[in-house]
C-alpha cells in the first residue's frame, strides 16, 4: 500500500497544528513524501527544480509590483485620502466608522492588490480613530482583518495571478473582470453587519459633513481613485499585460507620494523597498513551495 498522500497530508496538518510557517510546512511535508518514493538527493534536487521552476514565470513579476505600489501608496498619503473620501460619504451612519473602514479597504485594495498592504495602510489610520470613539478593539482589528481580504477578489489581486499561473493559462484579465462583483459582494455584507452591530452597541456617529468640504474630500481622492482605471482599464483593453501594469502601478504611486502629496522623501525609499521585499519573499515561498507540493 502506497502510503505516500497520507504522510503528506499528516505531516502538513501536524506541522501547522505546532505553528510552522505555511511555506515551511508545505516544503517539508513534501520531502517527507517524496522520501517514501525516492532516496534523500533526488528528492532535494527535485523539489529545488521544481520551486525555481515554479517562480520562473513573468506573469508573477506583478506581484512585486503591485506589493511596492501598495507600501508607497501607504506611505504616500493615498490611504490617508481614501479614508477622508469615504468619511466625507458615509461617516454620519450609524457605525459611520467601520463602514468608512470596510469601504477604505475595498478601495485601497482595489488600487494595490495586497490584503497586507491594506490591513497594514489602512489599520494604521483606522484603528486609533475607532478605539478613540469608543469602539471595541476587538471589533474594530475584526472588521479591518476581513475587510483587507476584498483586495483579493477586487482587481488587481495577487491570488487572481497567482491562480491564474496555477491553473494554467487562465486569462488574468477575464479574472480580475469576474472578481469585482464578488468582491463588491463580500465588502456590502461586511458593512450590514458593520451597521447592524452598531445600531445594537449604540456607538456613536460623525456629523455630517458640508457638501462643500464632501466634494473637497472626494475631490482629493480622485487622482488616488484614477490608479484602479488606469491598470484595470489598460489590462481589460489589451494596452498592457498584468505585469506592466503593476510595473505602471508603481510608477503612478511614485508620482502621487513624491511629487504631487509629497509625503513621501526619497531617503524614506530604501525601507519601503525593503519592506515590499519582504513581504514578495514571503509570497513567493509560498507558491514555490506549492508548486513542488502539486
Amino acid at each position: 500500500m502506497d502510503y505516500t498522500a497520507l504522510v503528506l497530508v499528516v505531516t502538513f496538518f501536524l506541522l501547522l497544528v505546532l505553528n510552522v510557517p505555511i511555506s515551511f510546512s508545505i516544503g517539508i511535508a513534501t520531502m517527507a513524501a517524496m522520501l517514501m518514493s525516492i532516496d534523500f538527493t533526488p528528492a532535494v534536487t527535485t523539489i529545488a527544480q521544481r520551486m525555481a521552476g515554479g517562480l520562473d514565470s513573468f506573469a508573477l513579476l506583478a506581484i512585486p509590483f503591485f506589493v511596492l505600489s501598495g507600501m508607497i501608496m501607504g506611505r504616500g498619503g493615498i490611504a490617508k485620502r481614501l479614508i477622508n473620501c469615504a468619511l466625507a460619504l458615509i461617516g454620519s451612519l450609524p457605525g459611520g466608522l467601520a463602514l468608512v473602514n470596510v469601504v477604505s479597504c475595498m478601495l485601497f485594495g482595489a488600487i494595490s492588490g495586497s490584503a497586507v498592504a491594506t490591513t497594514s495602510a489602512i489599520g494604521s489610520f483606522m484603528l486609533p480613530e475607532m478605539k478613540k470613539q469608543g469602539y471595541d478593539e476587538n471589533f474594530s482589528a475584526a472588521v479591518t482583518a476581513a475587510a483587507s481580504t476584498t483586495g483579493m477578489l477586487i482587481p488587481p489581486s495577487n491570488i487572481l495571478i497567482v491562480y491564474a499561473i496555477a491553473s494554467g493559462g487562465v486569462s488574468i484579465a477575464a479574472l480580475f473582470m469576474a472578481g469585482y462583483l464578488p468582491g463588491i459582494m463580500v465588502g456590502l455584507a461586511l458593512m450590514m453587519v458593520c451597521f447592524v452591530h452598531a445600531k445594537r452597541k449604540g456607538y456613536a456617529t460623525a456629523d455630517r459633513l458640508p457638501m462643500k468640504l464632501v466634494v473637497q474630500q472626494v475631490a482629493a481622492a480622485i487622482p488616488s481613485l484614477f490608479l484602479i482605471f488606469l491598470v484595470i482599464g489598460g489590462i481589460v483593453g489589451g494596452i498592457f499585460t498584468a505585469t506592466e501594469a503593476g510595473a505602471i502601478a508603481v510608477v503612478y504611486s511614485l508620482i502621487l507620494a513624491v511629487g504631487v502629496y509629497r509625503e513621501v522623501k526619497p531617503k524614506q525609499l530604501p525601507d519601503i523597498l525593503l519592506k515590499s521585499a519582504e513581504t514578495t519573499a514571503i509570497v513567493m515561498l509560498l507558491i514555490g513551495a506549492s508548486t513542488a507540493m502539486s
